[in-house]
């Protein structure tokens, strides 16, 4: 990225960084009770129920794509998950995403996410997530293999300005050392289909 932050492409920025299992996300020591770390070298012990997601653990950046159903066609973004743990039976999780131009130039902010994965102790995975654009989402699921996990919505609530969507699943992959997903969306007008797709690649943990 250029040092005004408006000119770098997301190729670039999706290679992993040689320096990644040295970095993290930003923490401050003077907080009272432990900081959440997306690297397990550094911060709290990983809660013994969240070993099953320890793959998820890190920074990672790339890109992908979002089609709206009544849109003219993909749309391109650049996106960052962050997973990370203070210790707790949980995994906190923030996702924030930007636009990208035919170029690959970053055209703008695009939507947030934030939320948690809450694994049980019968195997199955809570998820829940809080979108920027007004929906709140709480996802079932439980994991696919030990590095991919799958789920699906249980209930939605959105605002009156929300996307009109009834139902989603989501699926989550650890593919050659990259984070891979695929989000389906159903909607009050239209059948279940792949809303957003991106491979990220880890730069921090």
């Amino acid at each position: 990225m250029s040092d005004d932050g408006t000119s770098s492409t997301v190729p670039a920025a999706a290679n992993a960084a040689p320096d990644a299992p040295r970095r993290n996300r930003p923490r401050f020591d003077d907080l009272p009770v432990p900081d959440d770390t997306a690297n397990l070298r550094d911060g709290p012990d990983l809660h013994p129920l969240c070993t099953g997601l320890l793959p998820l653990v890190g920074v990672w950046r790339g890109s992908g794509e979002l089609v709206e159903p009544d849109g003219e066609g993909p749309v391109a973004f650049g996106q960052q998950i962050v997973f990370a743990h203070d210790g707790e039976p949980f995994l906190s999780y923030e996702s924030r995403t930007w636009l990208l131009d035919d170029d690959g130039a970053i055209a703008g902010p695009g939507p947030r996410e934030t939320g948690f994965w809450r694994p049980q102790p019968d195997g199955t995975l809570e998820v829940l997530v809080v979108h920027s654009t007004g929906l709140v989402t709480p996802f079932y699921g439980r994991s696919r293999t030990l590095t991919s996990w799958e789920m699906e919505t249980w209930a939605l609530v959105r605002t009156e300005t929300a996307p009109a969507v009834e139902r989603s699943t989501r699926l989550y992959g650890v593919v050659r050392g990259d984070l891979a997903y695929v989000d389906e969306r159903e909607l009050v007008d239209h059948p279940m289909t792949p809303y957003a797709s991106a491979q990220l690649g880890r730069i921090a943990g």
